[in-house]
């Protein structure tokens, strides 16, 4: 399970990944999922699919995506992986999996006693406009906590679907670089 909180520290989200357990055990990080996000009523507003792929440089046609839908039914965009040799890079897509935004990581995604930014920028990718940073949040939590804190910076004039084609970009990239062997069973994210 995971929560969304508000930059007050309010809980607005919470997400639950439907899997089984051979899949969460055998391919781990990599698992395809179908993660429900529901608001403080528990109505589900926003539904995550993501199909099994392979993580490879070397293999360019298995690369990551995920498509959001919202409200679940409704697709409004995808997060698309990008491919790179060494750089994680990412297309935001709309409904008609155009390339609205792009987002690029660095090229170690590792918190060493700091915050990963993964840059958000112009489709052209030229201007930042915002970022998802993978905050940290002290040693002995990193260490030996499955907690993940997550903070997502946009344009306040972003279309609302968007926001939750961001959101789910956000959990693709915690799966992809942020989640430890042994975390596929239970995991626990804030997002602010």
């Amino acid at each position: 399970m995971q929560l969304g909180l508000n930059s007050l520290g309010q809980k607005i989200y919470k997400a639950k990944e439907k899997n089984d357990c051979c899949t969460r055990n055998c391919c781990g990080s990599l698992r395809s999922f179908d993660m429900k996000i529901k608001d403080n009523m528990d109505r589900e507003v926003i539904r995550l699919i993501r199909p099994f792929r392979c993580v490879s440089c070397c293999c360019p046609c298995c690369l990551q995506e995920m498509e959001v839908q919202a409200p679940p039914g409704t697709t409004v965009g995808y997060v698309q992986q990008d491919w790179h040799p060494f750089l994680p890079k990412f297309s935001i897509l709309g409904a008609n999996k155009e390339t609205l935004m792009k987002l690029e990581g660095p090229c170690f995604a590792c918190n060493c006693c700091g915050d990963v930014n993964f840059e958000l920028k112009t489709k052209d990718g030229d201007q930042p406009i915002g970022r998802i940073s993978k905050q940290w949040s002290g040693l002995l939590k990193e260490v030996f906590t499955d907690t993940d804190n997550f903070g997502i910076q946009f344009p306040l004039d972003l279309d609302v679907k968007m926001k939750a084609v961001l959101m789910g970009a956000c959990f693709l990239i915690d799966f992809m670089f942020f989640e430890k062997v042994g975390e596929a069973n239970q995991r626990s994210s804030v997002f602010s």
